[in-house]
């Protein structure tokens, strides 16, 4: 069940929009855990509204990942619900998920944490359930995927920045592994959803592999990319890969972003982890989301 914490945070106004950002804890059987929820202006619109998870990195919270990459404020521009689960301190010291867990049962640990607090979310507010989206970034990023593999039917499509393949560690020390040169093995990932990828080419904490690997868990081998020409006015160049299947649908897009680091491209300095530089990765993970509806 969901608990408010504070009354004058769920009353709160935005600086920079209309809408309210209430902060609010979840708790069930596998687990409790803070999280925030931005509201948008028109959130009591007849049409219910999409619904976007987002995961923080390690030494991040909710406001600092809202702040960093302003998805309150492209809320507000396309309405939807944004909704910032945070890992504590008591949990793990540096705030990171931990992404190379697997239990055994889907009742049991953090994704199950995520996931039964995205559906009391959807069942408190006019949330439209086919439209419920997830990304994250760096560790953030790998759990996004975790919870796409294993909640198929909950996320309609999924985004990753810094992302890792899905089981591609099993304890800490294979996880910095990982990082640092890819997965050994990949599992495929079945019922695999639409998925969005942003990886910095010169990012030195998770190389870009990993990109490489993500696409290949979620888009069969034998469907080659086309390489799509810039779109945007970023500072920084990139390379975008769009995959589609036989009849034409998209099924993946992967962005390699050149000269970045270990940051979320298109970024606000106000946040931490940011590149300001780069094509706004926010902006285009709606655009991708946008595509998509759960049957």
């Amino acid at each position: 069940m969901s608990q408010v914490l504070s009354p004058l945070d769920s009353k709160q106004v935005n600086s920079e929009s209309a809408g309210r950002f209430i902060a609010a804890s979840f708790s069930s059987c596998a687990g409790s855990r803070h999280y925030k929820l931005y509201i948008p202006k028109d959130s009591e619109q007849a049409k219910p509204l999409a619904l976007v998870v987002m995961l923080h990195a390690c030494s991040q919270n909710a406001d600092d990942f809202a702040k960093g990459t302003r998805m309150n404020e492209l809320a507000e521009q396309e309405p939807c619900y944004v909704l910032y689960p945070e890992q504590s301190s008591t949990d793990d010291g540096a705030q990171c998920w931990h992404w190379y867990q697997h239990e055994e049962s889907l009742e049991q640990g953090e994704p199950a944490i995520i996931a039964g607090l995205t559906q009391q979310i959807i069942q408190e507010y006019n949330i439209d359930a086919s439209r419920v989206y997830v990304a994250g970034f760096s560790a953030g990023g790998a759990m996004a995927i975790n919870l796409a593999a294993l909640y198929p039917t909950l996320y309609a499509a999924v985004g990753s920045c810094s992302g890792l393949a899905y089981q591609a560690a099993h304890d800490v020390f294979s996880a910095f592994a990982v990082m640092d040169g890819g997965a050994k093995t990949l599992h495929k990932v079945e019922q695999a959803p639409p998925i969005i990828v942003f990886q910095g080419e010169q990012d030195y904490t998770v190389n870009a592999k990993n990109a490489e690997q993500i696409i290949k868990q979620f888009v069969s081998s034998e469907l080659p990319p086309e390489i799509m020409p810039s779109e945007t006015t970023a500072e920084r160049a990139y390379t975008r890969r769009v995959y589609f299947d036989e009849d034409g649908h998209r099924l993946a897009e992967l962005w390699l972003v050149h000269g970045a680091g270990h940051a979320w491209p298109g970024g606000s300095a106000k946040g931490s982890f940011t590149d300001p530089a780069g094509p706004n990765a926010s902006q285009e993970i709606l655009r991708f989301f946008n595509l998509f509806k759960r049957a």
